[in-house]
């Protein structure tokens, strides 16, 4: 049998896959979501999600809910085998530059459950659980054909979409079918993963415990009121049957645990992981696109895994939805690998660097971590961009202009501070593109503005906004939906005139305004 086509089909219903089905439904794009399992996957994996992050949980509306699940992290500890204090990096647990605290600690069975639940408000997400995809076929007009079996009633069906989009994971079939290949980064190692919930206190600092030894590397996290993550590196021929209950468990965790009795600790988990770092050689083929782990596998020593897959949403849904309501061409589409894979090598290569750190061996492994870590924090700039959660700038593209020195705004993420109504900059902007300037726009500019479906926000002297312009030596920002500066200039007039046709915005829940178009103005 098979349905009535759809815009898009998701593959995978896990934090990617709801978010980009999330994504695309505010701008009135519906989605058929196929996942091969019932319900949420109950065991914990992603514990940690950064301020950028933190802004597209916010964009889906439930910023509150994950506030109420999450944990700020106060920072980072490096430590040595006999667990002493190399250099300690604190981190304020205020809300920064993106509007929320850079490190904060999670469940993921919690946070999908709460995506889950956003899912239901949008009539246009049709979620079917215990769905096993087994073809995926390109047809000559464009659109794609999936096949799948429906586990619940033991019948095989077909579905006509538009688009397909990838999130099932490292094993991803839909990378399998359109034929690309993960390209080995070279890394490859054992680790233990243990989770424990307790409710005593266990005196812990309140950040997170990296343990810098070749012989058996550790991470230590608090993630809940009563909830502790343990990493630990495993040894040639051991593996997690070595370690299935707190007797074998209590040598690794002990320097953390100390005297607490073994009737106080509940061991929820203890799993072992490959951790690997690779890259799909293609990310799409036709209008089949990868996203996620489909696409990209990082090691979790920056904790950026599960969050690179939310950033491949936030950067494809506005262009899908673009292109589907015919406000941009198709070509739009080949910005999403330009701009993310770059991008995703950067952060996986980083996660490689903390990670051989963490465990280099030998005389200069030793050396590096006894003369060198206690001074990290002496040397200038050092500290503050261990601390710094920014990312690289996006690479250049369709939608990111070339970069003008070292200080460019263009390819980075705009502030998000919190406004005198109590708005972040974000709600204010909407979903569509944005014009962020110093200088006060001209009847015709906002006219202008406004016909092709765009926000423009007036940036007054002394606020958040009008230093970071300054900081990037212009008077005007151009801000894509996903809110990377596309462009910048010190003539407002030019940047007006470079502003899309994109009134997609115009169909989705969160369109600020009737024409998704509000002139506003910040206050010192």
């Amino acid at each position: 049998m098979t349905a009535v086509g759809l815009p898009v089909i998701i593959v995978g219903a896990g934090p990617t896959g709801a978010t980009v089905a999330t994504l695309l439904a505010q701008y009135g794009i519906s989605s058929l979501v196929l996942d091969r399992w019932d319900g949420v996957y109950p065991q914990p994996r992603a514990v940690h999600m950064d301020d950028e992050v933190y802004r597209i949980i916010a964009r889906l509306g439930i910023s509150e809910q994950f506030a109420a699940i999450s944990r700020p992290a106060h920072g980072l500890q490096l430590r040595d085998h006999d667990h002493r204090v190399l250099a300690e990096f604190h981190r304020d647990t205020v809300p920064g530059t993106n509007g929320f605290p850079q490190a904060n600690m999670f469940d993921q069975p919690e946070l999908e459950s709460v995506l889950r639940e956003n899912l239901a408000r949008y009539p246009g997400i049709d979620v079917r659980g215990g769905c096993e995809v087994l073809g995926i076929e390109q047809r000559a007009d464009g659109g794609v054909r999936v096949s799948y079996r429906d586990r619940g009633d033991g019948t095989t069906k077909q579905v006509d979409a538009d688009y397909v989009l990838g999130c099932d994971g490292a094993n991803s079939f839909v990378r399998s079918t359109i034929r690309a290949r993960m390209d080995d980064l070279r890394f490859q190692q054992r680790w233990l993963v243990i989770d424990v919930e307790t409710t005593a206190d266990l005196g812990q600092w309140e950040g997170v415990h990296q343990v810098c030894d070749p012989a058996r590397a550790g991470t230590y996290m608090r993630i809940g009121d009563t909830r502790y993550r343990w990493e630990f590196q495993l040894l040639d021929g051991e593996t997690a049957e070595h370690f299935c209950d707190l007797t074998t468990l209590k040598p690794l965790i002990a320097p953390w645990t100390g005297t607490v009795g073994d009737d106080q600790l509940h061991l929820i988990r203890v799993a072992e992981y490959v951790f690997r770092a690779q890259l799909a050689d293609r990310w799409r083929r036709g209008n089949v696109f990868l996203l996620g782990d489909a696409a990209h596998l990082t090691p979790p020593f920056i904790g950026q895994g599960m969050g690179a897959g939310l950033r491949d949403a936030a950067n494809l849904a506005w262009k899908l939805a673009g292109v589907i309501s015919g406000d941009l061409p198709p070509s739009a589409l080949d910005s999403y690998e330009r701009e993310r894979k770059p991008h995703a090598r950067a952060m996986v290569r980083l996660a490689l660097v903390v990670g051989r750190f963490m465990t280099a061996g030998g005389e200069a492994g030793s050396l590096l971590r006894r003369i060198v870590v206690p001074r990290l924090g002496l040397i200038p700039g050092v500290r503050n961009r261990i601390m710094d959660s920014s990312t690289p700038a996006l690479h250049r593209s369709r939608f990111v202009q070339r970069r003008h020195g070292p200080r460019s705004l263009t390819g980075t993420l705009c502030p998000n501070p919190v406004l005198p109504d109590g708005h972040r900059v974000d709600d204010v902007l909407g979903l569509g593109f944005a014009l962020i300037t110093a200088v006060p726009l001209t009847s015709a500019q906002h006219l202008l503005a406004q016909e092709r479906g765009s926000t423009t926000y007036f940036a007054a002297p002394g606020t958040e906004l009008a230093r970071w312009l300054r900081r990037g030596h212009t008077v005007a920002a151009l801000v894509r939906p996903d809110r990377t500066v596309m462009a910048t200039s010190r003539s407002v007039a030019q940047l007006v005139t470079q502003l899309p046709h994109y009134h997609s915005s115009v169909h989705g829940h969160h369109a600020v305004g009737e024409n998704s178009v509000r002139v506003t103005q910040d206050k010192p």
